[in-house]
């Protein structure tokens, strides 16, 4: 298998070998307009809509076999509830870290405070987060490289990450992996090898 092209799973797959697994979030409310508009509706830190929450319970389902003992996800909205399903099937706690958040582009990349997330989300870790996690200003390529970068490479540190699933966005699936994956998706791939040189940022 040509390692540069992690497989892409959205139904049952087996998992073999040592690879992390990136899940992206399922469909948002953000999801829903942009797809059908290409114009941004204003929504800030948007929930899944039914169709998200369908995904990612099939997201559980499909991953709830395999030998998972830690859950990452950003402290957006979308990628926690994306994670709770997962993390109720496996009676894990899901680890917050704005590492893995989506790049800064849209009114959807704009957060909340984890004072306000926090209360929502009670059984989940927010350890050491600032309350406003997320950027003021659009994140350049170089910047989401970069960030990407170095989350390969601490994961990478980590006795479990073969043991690891990754809750994350569009954007940061796409500058660790070099794939453009679709809502609900998930990918496997080893930290260790070459990160991508360069991607196109076209949004799926």
């Amino acid at each position: 298998m040509d390692h540069s092209t992690p497989p892409l799973y959205g139904a049952r797959k087996q998992i073999e070998g040592e690879r992390v697994i990136l899940l992206r979030h399922g469909q948002s409310e953000f999801n829903l307009h942009f797809t059908r508009t290409r114009v941004d509706p204003g929504i800030i830190d948007p929930k899944l809509t039914d169709l998200g929450h369908e995904q990612a319970a099939r997201a559980a389902e499909n991953l709830g076999s395999q030998d998972i003992r830690r859950i990452i996800a950003s402290p957006y909205t979308r990628a926690l509830q994306t994670a709770a399903p997962l993390a109720e099937r496996l009676g894990l706690p899901i680890h917050v870290t704005p590492q893995v958040r989506e790049r800064y582009a849209f009114t959807c990349d704009v957060g909340r405070p984890i004072s306000i997330v926090a209360r929502e989300f009670s059984h989940v870790v927010f350890d050491g987060i600032e309350d406003v996690w997320w950027p003021g200003i659009e994140e350049p390529e170089h910047a989401i490289m970069a960030r990407a970068h170095g989350f390969r490479s601490e994961i990478a540190l980590r006795e479990d990450w073969a043991h690891t699933v990754v809750v994350s966005h569009w954007g940061f699936i796409l500058a660790f992996t070099g794939r453009s994956m679709g809502n609900g998706e998930w990918l496997q791939t080893d930290p260790r090898e070459a990160a991508p040189e360069s991607v196109v940022w076209r949004h799926h």
